[in-house]
């Protein structure tokens, strides 16, 4: 079937969840995909951080070829052997003591807010009403199942579908004192990505973090942290929390887990543990012998690739900060190891530099309207980084502002030649409008 025909059947018989771009991809090696015309591209999105080792990597098939011969699912009234062995290298990791294994990481965060429910109403001791309310993040995302959006800081992802799972609240992103009033001895827990993806690449601050843990620490709530995306060596180490130096009670992780399959988990403590019991969470695909097998032969990769991790990210980010003293449309260039993100003035001209790059053979995407996301394979090199730079450089000059002393104001300058300028001469962007988050629309309050 060609891409014409392909396209024709899917707008007949799909869902139209998604506005996909125009290609039909049909295999993939390393860090490069062909389409059905035979065009290469190069890979910086990784499925959304999903291909972690590259397409077709040799020793992932090995595993798959011999597992897939061997069992690929039992159900979870059974064992198998693989699930206590990745267990094991995940929580020794982590710094954690236990697992859930599920097959996504939606299902793995609607896993951690059941597990801070349960776990809050089994400790509550004093007879009073158990805590319940949660904390989550204005711009957060988690998920499109109903716990996860009602957590998810995003109108556009939240207003089709309210009223959501009450008891949330949403506190401003990074804001010290409206996290210290808006907490109360009514939380339960206190969620949070460590590197808001969807919402732009946006890593938390550390001094957020250290005072969600007191927060929590100090009252019996627990913190739960969404490295679905920034988790498993994206940032250079196995989680990015361990940037920060504290440790969550929950973390959920997904995307590179099984390589390419369908793999979700979350991450706890005994002590927080203890709020489940048999039949009161569960999954038939979650954890299954072929996609446990996968994952562990992942964790072997990435043992020898955080250092490569974390010296590419150094240079990538390098390279997009002397992108920017060149452009007056990047307002912006931020995120951790090999998950980077460059904030321009426009959503045209973002949306403009995403389709020239595709038309050069580079994949990258567009997120939060104005921001440009890389999350390239860990196996990247850095002939591979310069060439995306070299790509955003042509299509920058192509659609904006080119800073420097034969500075042009180009046909792709969208924005207002009196918007306000830093002293570098970067156009700044107005800051957005914050909108409530606390209560949706037609008063359903969550």
């Amino acid at each position: 079937m060609n891409l014409s025909a392909t396209i024709r059947t899917e707008k007949k018989l799909l869902l139209p969840t998604y506005d996909r771009q125009r290609v039909l991809f049909t295999r993939g090696r390393g860090v490069y995909l062909w389409d059905s015309a035979g065009k290469r591209y190069l890979d910086f999105l990784s499925g959304i951080g999903v291909n972690a080792l590259g397409h077709a990597h040799p020793a992932i098939q090995k595993v798959l070829k011999q597992q897939a011969g061997k069992l690929i699912h039992t159900s979870n009234l059974f064992y198998h052997e693989y699930q206590a062995e990745l267990a094991k290298r995940l929580t020794k990791i982590s710094g954690l003591d236990r697992a859930f294994f599920c097959n996504s990481g939606t299902e793995a965060w609607e896993g951690a807010l059941k597990l801070a429910r349960a776990y809050a109403r089994a400790n509550n001791s004093n007879g009073h009403k158990a805590k319940w309310r949660l904390l989550a993040l204005e711009n957060s995302f988690h998920g499109r199942t109903f716990g996860a959006l009602a957590t998810t800081g995003q109108a556009k992802y939240r207003n089709p579908f309210v009223p959501l799972l009450p008891g949330v609240n949403f506190v401003a992103f990074n804001d010290l004192s409206d996290l210290k009033r808006q907490f109360d001895g009514r939380v339960c827990a206190v969620c949070l990505e460590t590197i808001q993806g969807e919402g732009g690449i946006n890593p938390i601050g550390p001094e957020f973090l250290k005072l969600a843990r007191e927060l929590t620490q100090k009252s019996g709530a627990l913190l739960l942290i969404d490295e679905i995306q920034s988790g498993l060596g994206r940032t250079g180490k196995y989680f990015a929390y361990q940037h920060y130096g504290i440790k969550p009670d929950i973390v959920t992780i997904a995307k590179p887990l099984a390589a390419g399959l369908p793999l979700g988990a979350l991450l706890t403590t005994d002590r927080v543990a203890s709020g489940m019991h048999p039949g009161m969470h569960g999954t038939t695909f979650g954890g299954g012998p072929l996609t446990c097998a996968v994952a562990i032969e992942f964790l072997r990769q990435l043992d020898g690739l955080l250092g490569h991790v974390a010296k590419l990210g150094k240079y990538f980010l390098s390279e997009l900060q002397e992108l920017q003293s060149k452009f007056a449309s990047i307002q912006s260039v931020r995120g951790m190891g090999l998950m980077l993100a460059i904030e321009l003035d426009s959503a045209e001209i973002a949306k403009a530099v995403v389709a020239q790059l595709l038309g050069q053979g580079i994949l990258i995407n567009r997120t939060h309207d104005t921001v440009l996301r890389f999350l390239p394979p860990y196996i990247i090199e850095k002939k591979h980084v310069d060439e995306v730079i070299r790509a955003l450089d042509r299509a920058l000059k192509s659609t904006t502002t080119h800073v420097g002393p034969d500075a042009l104001v180009r046909v792709g300058d969208l924005r207002s030649p009196n918007a306000p300028r830093s002293a570098a001469g970067q156009v700044r962007a107005p800051a957005p409008k914050r909108a409530s988050l606390n209560s949706d629309s037609k008063g359903a309050t969550t």
